[in-house]
């Protein structure tokens, strides 16, 4: 059993201790917050202690990991300050907000021995899941081309004053709350991107909330893979991952359903039964932890997700392709 504690206790963080209440490989044991009167009842409902430092934490016996669910300025310095520690760190995405920080803390998590997880939970979606074993199969032929979307009315609902309305939080308009889960998709699948075009505006989002709200990007992948990537944080909700290859396509809309289509005949359309993807990913990262496997997802694709976050808005300011060494 891992006993973990997690740092930020909001909508997100309260999302994660619920799905593994009743785990056999993880327990939550104590809660970080800076007011911890504030949790009292979530405190008593699920029997969590919470606790005002974090470096107290980092220094119980009792704790052998701990999840970050705080703002991303903040995840380079903590997931460092846990690997000193010796605590297995486990953090939402985006891991940081700069290629030089990522690299930072991929080394010295290295350096600690200790396993390092990230909050793509998206991969542990049927649908995903399914559509990577058909392509790993096979069944598409090579990969010549990704499209994906990830959008969704989150826009709406920021504050002024909120962290995630801030562009030093959220750079890449929805890109951080949303369509990072689909480009570590697309990386999962072509490997790292090399070469980055983005436009991205604040179309329809009021003044006082600070980032863009409609964001598109052409990627080329290192291995010759072209890709498009669009997340519009003003409009319905739709994840999609559509992958064309040489004998066929493949494409999932949402966590269960999947089309697929080889050279010739009708779509053949799936369903999946649905999973808790949280509770899968934490009790993932709890075996991986046991099994001291030091990365969850590869550092090399870990780091040029971040890259390409520097590198969209950098295009969009520039107003041409960037490239990523």
């Amino acid at each position: 059993m891992l006993r973990a504690a997690i740092y930020g206790l909001g909508r997100w963080g309260n999302r994660l201790v619920e799905s593994v209440q009743n785990s056999e490989k993880i327990r939550f044991v104590k809660g970080i917050s800076r007011n911890p009167e504030n949790h009292r009842e979530f405190s008593q409902k699920t029997g969590i202690r919470i606790v005002s430092s974090y470096a107290r934490v980092l220094k119980d016996p009792g704790i052998d990991a701990v999840v970050l669910a705080t703002p991303h300025s903040l995840h380079h310095k903590q997931i460092a300050q846990a690997a000193k520690a010796g605590k297995h760190v486990f953090v939402e995405k985006p891991m940081t907000l700069t290629r030089k920080t990522a690299e930072k803390a991929v080394e010295a998590c290295r350096a600690a021995g200790i396993t390092l997880g990230l909050g793509f939970n998206r991969r542990y979606a049927p649908a995903f899941v399914e559509m990577m074993r058909r392509i790993r199969a096979g069944e598409i032929g090579d990969v010549l081309h990704v499209e994906a979307q990830q959008s969704g009315p989150s826009g709406y609902r920021l504050k002024a004053g909120n962290w995630r309305a801030s562009r030093t939080e959220s750079p890449a308009g929805g890109m951080a709350a949303r369509g990072i889960h689909t480009l570590d998709s697309m990386i999962h699948i072509a490997g790292p991107v090399s070469t980055v075009y983005a436009f991205s505006d604040r179309r329809k989002l009021p003044s006082e909330v600070e980032i863009d709200d409609t964001t598109s990007m052409l990627l080329r992948f290192a291995k010759g893979v072209t890709g498009y990537l669009g997340t519009v944080f003003v409009t319905g909700d739709i994840w999609r991952v559509h992958v064309f290859g040489t004998g066929g396509w493949i494409e999932m809309r949402g966590d269960t359903e999947l089309i697929t289509r080889g050279l010739e005949g009708a779509p053949e359309r799936i369903t999946l039964p649905a999973v808790d993807k949280e509770r899968a990913e934490l009790e993932a990262f709890a075996d991986a932890a046991a099994a001291k496997q030091p990365f969850m997802v590869p550092p090399e694709q870990a780091v040029n997700e971040i890259a390409v976050l520097e590198a969209i808005v950098a295009s969009a300011a520039k107003g041409k392709p960037v490239k990523i060494p």
